[in-house]
């Protein structure tokens, strides 16, 4: 799995708890990311729903959560993913952007992403491999990169492992069928039918998913966008329509009020930051509207990112070391013996 930001790696084995002792049988993920959460649901038995504003979300859950690993020719895909590793590198949109204007990845590697990716949009867009084929792209190319997790800057000497060849890995689909859907989550919940489990992980401040991992959104879509600044943004990263209410103190907790009404569940589970500009109380009271509410806590050290800064293409530092640790919060909120049964899961 990609390094991410926000990635619920570290709580997977307490929300598979959750999700277990909940009965659930069938979930949402609203704002799916990497889809961990999704997948560990899934792996569960549960039919999932993932959803999330960027493309490359939509790739993941398309090939993890939609596609069902079991009904599809797995030795068709290895055939495809062995036929891509093979082609000659080439120098184009990605190198230039990605390898030589910034430094994200050195330009072997940029080369053949631009290599097998063209080959991607020409020869599989309308085959049912072309999202696992993309998903596996993207993982070979995280393997090799030069940032501390996030695309807002690089690193400011190569990272070790931004010398090894990219190579194109299995991306392991799983079994069972689900369902991914790209927009915003104010709109999709709308029209969502109800589950038994809604997951949700909102942005927690004012960085944008989009704009921290616009190198993948670009990877995806291959739109070739123009791009700005040192970290070689997409231009319509400024769009206002890119914006989300989730990412502003104004909004955030109006729009998640409304979120979590409009919700159709038994039982919802909420991870939240105590770095975030809500407060317990704040989650407490938004929570309520579900039913009973608890709350778990735990500490965690925080991503590399945070802890020694990032720089720019002169070597200087661009963003400067933060704090060491932080409290994630679930939120379980529902009928009161279901939630409590859930909690009592964890202890």
């Amino acid at each position: 799995m990609i390094k991410y930001l926000g990635s619920k790696r570290t709580l997977i084995p307490v929300l598979s708890q959750l999700g277990q002792a909940s009965g659930a049988k069938t979930a949402l993920d609203l704002f799916t990311g990497t889809t961990r959460v999704a997948q560990a649901f899934k792996k569960q038995g549960m039919t999932v729903t993932a959803s999330d504003v960027a493309s490359y979300a939509e790739c993941f859950g398309k090939t993890w959560i939609e596609l069902d690993g079991e009904s599809v020719n797995q030795g068709e895909l290895a055939e495809a993913l062995a036929e891509l590793e093979s082609l000659p590198g080439i120098d184009g949109y990605f190198t230039q952007k990605f390898c030589v204007e910034a430094r994200y990845f050195q330009p072997k590697n940029g080369e053949r992403v631009d290599a097998i990716r063209e080959r991607i949009e020409a020869d599989y867009r309308d085959s049912w491999m072309y999202y696992p084929l993309l998903t596996s792209l993207i993982l070979g190319a995280d393997r090799v990169d030069s940032t501390t997790g996030i695309q807002m800057a690089f690193l400011k000497g190569w990272a070790s492992r931004s010398g090894n060849r990219l190579e194109l890995r299995d991306p392991e689909l799983l079994p069972g069928v689900g369902r991914s859907i790209r927009g915003d989550a104010l709109e999709i919940v709308k029209d969502l039918p109800a589950v038994d489990l809604a997951y949700l992980d909102p942005p927690y401040n004012q960085h944008r998913y989009f704009s921290n991992y616009h190198i993948w959104e670009s990877l995806v879509r291959w739109d070739k966008p123009d791009t700005y600044g040192i970290a070689n943004k997409r231009l319509d990263a400024r769009d206002a329509e890119m914006k989300s209410p989730f990412n502003s103190k104004k909004t955030m907790s109006k729009a998640l009020a409304q979120l979590v009404d409009d919700l159709k569940c038994d039982t919802m589970v909420l991870s939240y930051n105590n770095e975030s500009w809500l407060s317990r109380d704040d989650l407490m009271d938004i929570a309520s509207k579900r039913g009973h509410v608890e709350i778990l806590d735990f500490d965690f050290k925080r991503y590399v990112g945070s802890q020694i800064g990032v720089f720019n293409k002169a070597g200087e530092r661009v963003g400067n070391p933060g704090a060491k640790r932080n409290i994630e919060h679930i939120v379980i909120a529902g009928e009161k013996q279901t939630v409590k049964r859930m909690l009592a899961s964890i202890k």
